[in-house]
């Protein structure tokens, strides 16, 4: 038997820690021995029930996992393998990270960098390898260090934390956007220049407003995405991935059609293995391990459903990794 987390529907759904037996599991070509799983804003709706993001009863959550291959009927992977999976919808309609062990599909596997533990990993996750696809759309279109400032809103993040230091690394001069002023300590360490505040961005701006940003990295969507590409320069690009302010887009086409600004759109759920792999081998290059501790805090899998809660109450700074075998 193994250890996990379930989440039953019988009226409302009901997220608990469990033992399984392997024979649970669904079916997969691939069998991991999972080390360790995060919690992302996702894993945090699946367990609270908060949003409908589970698609099949009961579910094992955790869009995350890193571990060790087992058993493989694929041809990419064999036993002993170190293995990352990020999304592919795992942990919504396919069983995820939170538990000891699965069985996946091996086409949604990209090798487990040498440089990352196991944990290392996970403390980037999908936040992390989110905020390298980001990086790389910017930088594929164009937008270049010497261009000026990048904006990078949800600062505090996993998604913003990451996107930080990958963008300070590459010789970005970075202002971070947050809503929490006591820590601009802890994002200037991890490169940010400036700390603007949120609310600024926050509230129904005008179509077009000052040119600031070369760039924008933005995971929080509505009047925020409005504002950041009404501020963005003359041929500039805004990375679009999140929506924690909402999934709706109060903007004006001007900044798109009068200064040539481009939004660029980030998907990591279904991005295929090629876009994948060379967002890891970016991190893997351009990301000081250091940096990590100072964004990640470690827990056990049987507190992941009371830290679902507090991560919906935006009591959580950078990322949440599970230790799945404690």
């Amino acid at each position: 038997m193994f250890a996990a987390i379930l989440i039953t529907k019988d009226g409302s759904p009901k997220a608990a820690a469990t033992r399984l037996e392997e024979t649970d599991l669904p079916d997969g070509d691939v069998h991991i021995d999972v080390e360790y799983s995060t919690l992302n804003y996702k894993d945090a709706l699946a367990i609270t029930g908060a949003s409908p993001v589970v698609r099949s009863w009961p579910m094992v959550p955790g869009i995350d996992l890193a571990g060790v291959v087992t058993e493989s009927a694929h041809a990419d992977w064999k036993q002993g393998d170190r293995v990352v999976l990020n999304g592919w919808g795992v942990g919504e309609s396919h069983w995820g990270g939170l538990a000891q062990k699965a069985h996946l599909n091996g086409d949604w596997l990209v090798p487990l960098p040498s440089v990352f533990s196991a944990r290392q990993a996970m403390a980037i996750g999908t936040a992390g390898y989110t905020a390298s696809l980001c990086v790389s759309a910017l930088l594929d279109h164009g937008v270049r260090p010497d261009g000026g400032e990048v904006l990078v809103t949800g600062a505090t993040g996993g998604v913003g934390g990451v996107a930080i230091a990958l963008l300070a690394r590459a010789g970005f001069t970075v202002a971070a956007s947050t809503g929490k002023p006591d820590e601009a300590g802890y994002l200037r360490r991890l490169g940010a220049e400036t700390v603007v505040d949120a609310a600024g961005l926050a509230d129904k701006g005008k179509p077009m407003q000052r040119e600031r940003w070369a760039g924008v990295v933005d995971t929080v969507g509505s009047h925020t995405l409005a504002n950041a590409c009404a501020q963005t320069r003359y041929g500039g690009a805004v990375a679009a991935c999140g929506l924690a302010q909402g999934m709706d887009f109060p903007a004006s086409v001007a900044p798109f059609i009068l200064r040539g600004v481009s939004l660029l759109g980030i998907d990591s759920v279904m991005a295929p293995r090629e876009r994948r792999t060379a967002a890891w081998e970016r991190l893997a290059s351009d990301l000081d391990p250091a940096l990590l501790d100072a964004m990640t805090e470690e827990i056990a899998l049987g507190e992941a459903v009371a830290a679902a809660g507090r991560f919906l109450e935006r009591r959580v700074r950078g990322r949440i990794v599970v230790d799945v075998n404690r």
